[in-house]
């Protein structure tokens, strides 16, 4: 083993004879080697553990470092972030107005207009709606907006940092805009000065308007306004205008599940609108009403009751006939209080419950016989002795056609201006008892014949006139002429321009229903032209009266025995001539008209309360079939007055007029072109009579003393003058035209149609 060792370690021994003996000892390598290896092992193993440690210690170092650098840096950035933003705050900011200037815009007047029983009948204005106080609508609706669109807004200074920082959490990992951070307050400050521009400087604009608006004003103030302004979708600002505009009610009514609605059309008004998508907007309330849960608005119970009930929506907005009244009263409003610079409630005419009754027959009538009958439109104006209108109904339907046919659509009234001739006959001397020849007659190129080509032979003007009958109303615009016709139609109310021809005498120039109607007033009130009005009253929401309608003195324009005459022959027209669908238990009068061809059909009536004017047609002048005035005008205004007169008392018309009695009726003095002595008028057998007719009236045979004709004279008239018999408004030089003129007569089968319509 000796020798092993010795030839293991003896080559590995190198150094000089010295060294291997200077401690006085021989040593070998075991000596010296395996010691050496021992100490190196000990020394090597403390030395591991001591380098993990500092591994260990440098990581944490090294990771400590890591973040103490990344937080060094974040707050170095945050100040240099927070430098830009402070200068871009000033930078915007100073390009606004001094905060000392800053004022809240007033809101878009809204124009208040309600019925004469106090009923509202429409909103106009910017808003559409009047401002209605926090404390006055439904509590539901403020709780929904707040549950929805900023449940903290009782808690943050204008801006909610909370809120904000969710939205960008949500926006960022979504990939796309989805939510908004802006609060109650910034919403409001954005309606209230700025565009909808989606820039920078708008925003930074923005939060510094809320700041100011949460410092000057308390958050109820705050939400009043904002709940007041906002758009909530088809053209409705403010929580009152969208109340009525999808429920057809106050916001002061609107229950749980209707506010959600509202509520809910706060983040897309347009889109989530009802009136365009119901479905995404109950889908959304849906989700309003479970924040309100979320919040504890409301309970689990009122939860439920909402689902399970979802907001009932208007079927339609500003469809009702009222509309027409309502745009009238805003076109007349300028010129009686200019321009509007705050609420105002107008006080209106128009008695809500007459105004819907017209509405429904109008409709009724239509739906019923218009296919069949080639009807589309209807039109009703109701007046009172006053000037005051009742009600005006313009079309069919507002919500398809604003076009107001009872005061803009012009059109031939045809038969229905006959009054007018007939009183420049009375005013010239004739009487209801005056005696015409009805048959066919020929006035240049123009033959006026009558409905259905029947004649009478002689009848008296009030059989004339009740059974509207053409030949005598062209005979007497003859007599008196055209001239004398048109200042009597301008002087009762017509404004628009007349023709004045011989065929004026069957109405062939156009008016509107609206002053064809007033033109008869003076009829229903003794002679007076009272001026016609929709508006009672004006003022402002806080009661300063800014127009009042004092009503004055109506002028005389109709001397009262001609108006008792004119009376005393309407009356044949519902007894006993056209318009006998008409009558009902008041005494009243009237006229039909029928235009060329059925295109118009009228009855415009009255009783001593009421003047009514109905007219039916097509908007494209489209001929009905057969429709007359005696007809479904008739039966409209039937239904209409009817109403209209319930529980009132009953009054008789104005004036008195007693016929002569029929022995002692004889033609009128009828002086011919060349003056020779008065001629009779033509007798029956003159041309040639149709086997039905037969004369109205007996007349007398015998001699009896001949009545002059009394000429019109110049009365007084309540400060306006009746025209003067000057031989042009009242001339009665015309000749009566014989009755063969235009040649015989085509004999034709009498029909149901012909008896019905005279």
């Amino acid at each position: 083993m000796a020798n092993r060792r010795d030839s293991r370690i003896e080559p590995s021994f190198e150094g000089p004879p010295q060294a291997r003996s200077s401690a006085g000892l021989s040593a070998n390598e075991e000596d010296r080697v395996v010691p050496s290896n021992r100490k190196a092992s000990a020394k090597r193993k403390p030395a591991k553990g001591k380098s993990s440690r500092v591994k260990r210690d440098r990581s944490r170092r090294g990771l400590f470092g890591v973040l103490g650098r990344l937080f060094y840096w974040c707050f170095v950035l945050a100040i240099w972030g927070g430098i830009a933003v402070a200068g871009i705050v000033v930078y915007y900011g100073a390009k606004m107005p001094a905060a000392t200037t800053w004022s809240i815009p007033d809101r878009a007047p809204n124009i208040k207009i309600v019925s004469a029983d106090g009923q509202l009948l429409a909103n106009r204005g910017m808003s559409g709606g009047e401002a209605v106080g926090l404390h006055e609508m439904s509590p539901y609706i403020p709780e929904a907006v707040i549950a929805i669109e900023d449940r903290r807004f009782y808690s943050h200074f204008g801006i909610d940092p909370i809120g904000l920082s969710r939205a960008m959490v949500t926006n960022v990992l979504g990939g796309h805009f989805s939510q908004g951070g802006s609060t109650l307050t910034q919403q409001l400050a954005k309606n209230l000065f700025l565009t909808p521009d989606r820039t920078l400087e708008r925003k930074v604009q923005e939060v510094l308007l809320a700041l100011w608006l949460e410092h000057k004003h308390t958050k109820d103030q705050i939400l009043e306004m904002y709940l007041n302004r906002v758009y909530f979708g088809s053209g409705a600002y403010g929580v009152e205008a969208a109340s009525r505009r999808y429920f057809g009610k106050s916001a002061r009514d609107v229950t749980l599940s209707e506010a959600a609605l509202l509520a809910g059309l706060l983040k897309a008004p347009s889109r989530l609108s009802p009136a365009r998508d119901p479905k995404a907007a109950e889908e959304r309330s849906q989700l309003v009403l479970a924040a309100m849960r979320d919040e504890g608005k409301i309970s689990a119970k009122e939860l439920t009751s909402a689902m399970s009930a979802p907001a009932t929506r208007a079927p339609s907005y500003w469809t009702g006939s009222e509309n027409y009244v309502a745009d009238t009263i805003m076109e007349e409003l300028p010129d009686l209080i200019g321009d509007v610079r705050g609420d105002i409630v107008i006080d209106s005419t128009v008695d809500l419950n007459l105004q819907k009754l017209a509405e429904q027959s109008i409709r009724r009538l239509i739906d019923d016989s218009g296919k069949k009958l080639n009807v589309t439109q209807g039109a009703l104006v109701s007046i009172d002795d006053s000037g005051a209108v009742r009600a005006m109904v313009g079309g069919y339907d507002y919500s398809t056609s604003q076009f107001d046919r009872a005061s803009e659509a012009r059109r031939q009234p045809g038969s229905a201006f006959k009054p007018f001739v007939y009183m420049a006959a009375l005013e010239a001397g004739r009487t209801p008892d005056s005696v015409r020849n009805d048959a066919p007659i020929k006035i240049g190129n123009w033959t006026p014949d009558n409905y259905g080509g029947k004649y009478f032979g002689k009848v008296t003007l009030a059989t004339a006139l009740a059974k509207s009958l053409n030949s005598v109303a062209a005979q007497l615009t003859m007599e008196v002429g055209p001239n004398a016709v048109v200042e009597a139609a301008h002087r009762m109310g017509i404004q628009s321009d007349l023709i004045a021809n011989t065929s004026i005498a069957l109405g062939t120039s156009e008016v509107t229903p609206l002053e064809l109607t007033s033109a008869y007033v003076p009829f229903a009130n003794g002679g007076y032209k009272p001026d016609i009005h929709f508006i009672r009253r004006v003022t402002t929401t806080e009661g300063k009266v800014l127009y009042d309608s004092s009503g004055g003195s109506a002028p005389r324009v109709v001397k009262p025995e001609i108006v008792g005459m004119m009376n005393s022959m309407m009356t044949g027209t519902v007894e006993i001539g056209t318009a006998r669908k008409a009558a009902f238990a008041w005494p009243s009068a009237g006229k039909t008209g029928t235009s060329q061809n059925s295109r118009d059909a009228w009855f415009v009536g009255y009783t001593a309360n009421l003047t009514t004017g109905v007219w039916f047609g097509n908007d494209d002048g489209s001929p009905m079939k057969k429709v007359t005035g005696g007809a479904l005008p008739a039966q409209a205004w039937h239904e209409f007055m009817v109403a209209a007169h319930e529980g009132v008392p009953v009054r008789p018309l104005p004036g008195t007029w007693k016929s002569t009695p029929a022995d002692t009726i004889v033609p009128d003095e009828i002086p011919s072109a060349n003056n020779a002595p008065p001629a009779p008028v033509p007798s029956v057998s003159v041309g040639q009579q149709a086997p039905q007719a037969r004369p109205a009236a007996p007349v007398a045979q015998a001699p009896a003393p001949v009545r002059a004709a009394r000429p019109a004279q110049t009365v007084d008239a309540d400060g306006l003058s009746m025209p003067e018999d000057d031989g042009a408004t009242a001339s009665i030089k015309h000749p009566v035209p014989p009755g063969n003129v235009g040649g015989p007569r085509k004999k034709r089968q009498t029909s149901i149609l012909d008896l019905l319509g005279g």
